[in-house]
C-alpha cells in the first residue's frame, strides 16, 4: 500500500490494558499489557495515523484508563465505551467530551438476553443525542437476537464482521444487517477474521462489499487480538483489508467512513 495516500487512515478497533487488571470475576484477566505507544508505533508503520480506542469486556464500566488518553490525543484518538444500562445524562456527556463517540454492548460468551437495555431509553435518548452509534460484539449467529431487543433507529456498528454461522447473504444476521441498513446507518468492522468460528473471511468480506457497498464498511485491527495473541502481527493484519476489499476501496473504508463517524463533528486536519 502505498503510504502518501495515508492521510488519516483509522484503525477503528484496537484495545489498551495494563496486566493483572480486570473487573472481580471477568472471564480473561490479561497477562501482559498492551500499551497505547505500542499501538502507536505498529498503526504508524503502516500508515494508520488515527485510531478508536475500544474499552475491552474485562475493564467493565471504568472507561478511566481510556479516557485519560482522549484528553492527551484527543487529535487523534476516539473512544468507544462500555457504561451501564443505568447510566446518567451526565456519565455520558462527560465521555462525550473527551472524545467518545459510541457505547459497546460486548455480549461474546455471556447471556444474548438482555432485558437491562430493553429498558435503557433514558441512555438511548441521551445517545441520539449526542449522535453517538451502538457497538455490538456477539456469538456466532447471535446478532439477529440481540438486535430484536435494540432500538431500531439507533446507528449500528457490527464487531467483527457479523459473526455469522455462514458466509452467505440469506444467513441470518447478513440479512438482519441488509435490512437495517435501508433505514439507519449500519457499519460493519473488518476485524477479528479469527473469531469467525470457520467462516470464511474473504467470502465474507465480500458479500458483505457486494450487500452493504464500501460506504459502510470499517477496518480494524483488533491488536492485541486478545486470545490470539499469536496472530497480532500488525502489517498482515492491515495487509488483509486489501485483499478483502480491493485496492480501490482502501480510501473508502480507511479514511471516509471513519471520519464520518468518529470525526463528523471535528474541524479537519
Amino acid at each position: 500500500m502505498n503510504k502518501k495516500q495515508s492521510k488519516n487512515w483509522v484503525d477503528t478497533h484496537f484495545h489498551v490494558f495494563h496486566a493483572g487488571v480486570a473487573v472481580k470475576g471477568a472471564r480473561y484477566v490479561p497477562p501482559y499489557n498492551a500499551a497505547l505507544q505500542d499501538w502507536m508505533a505498529l498503526a504508524q508503520g503502516v500508515g494508520v495515523t488515527r485510531g478508536v480506542w475500544v474499552q475491552p469486556s474485562f475493564l467493565g464500566v471504568d472507561n478511566s484508563l481510556m479516557v485519560s488518553a482522549l484528553k492527551t490525543h484527543s487529535d487523534v484518538l476516539r473512544g468507544v465505551a462500555v457504561v451501564a444500562a443505568t447510566a446518567d445524562v451526565e456519565v455520558l456527556e462527560a465521555l462525550h467530551a473527551v472524545g467518545v463517540r459510541g457505547l459497546r454492548l460486548n455480549l461474546a460468551g455471556i447471556s444474548h438476553d438482555i432485558p437491562e437495555w430493553t429498558q435503557a431509553e433514558p441512555v438511548w435518548h441521551t445517545m441520539r443525542q449526542l449522535g453517538w452509534h451502538l457497538e455490538v460484539h456477539t456469538d456466532q449467529g447471535g446478532l439477529p437476537k440481540v438486535l430484536a431487543q435494540l432500538p431500531t433507529d439507533m446507528p449500528l456498528v457490527v464487531d467483527h464482521m457479523g459473526k455469522p454461522n455462514e458466509a452467505h447473504a440469506m444467513d441470518a444476521s447478513v440479512a438482519a444487517l441488509i435490512a437495517r441498513t435501508k433505514h439507519v446507518p449500519t457499519y460493519v468492522k473488518l476485524s477479528g477474521a479469527y473469531r469467525l468460528g470457520g467462516v470464511d473471511a474473504l467470502n465474507l468480506a465480500r458479500i458483505w462489499l457486494h450487500e452493504l457497498g464500501p460506504s459502510a464498511l470499517l477496518w480494524g485491527s483488533d491488536w492485541p487480538c486478545t486470545n490470539h495473541e499469536q496472530l497480532a502481527s500488525y502489517p498482515d493484519l492491515f495487509a488483509s483489508l486489501e485483499t478483502w476489499v480491493g485496492h480501490e476501496h482502501l480510501d473508502q473504508v480507511l479514511s471516509h467512513n471513519p471520519q464520518r463517524l468518529y470525526w463528523s463533528d471535528a474541524v479537519p486536519l
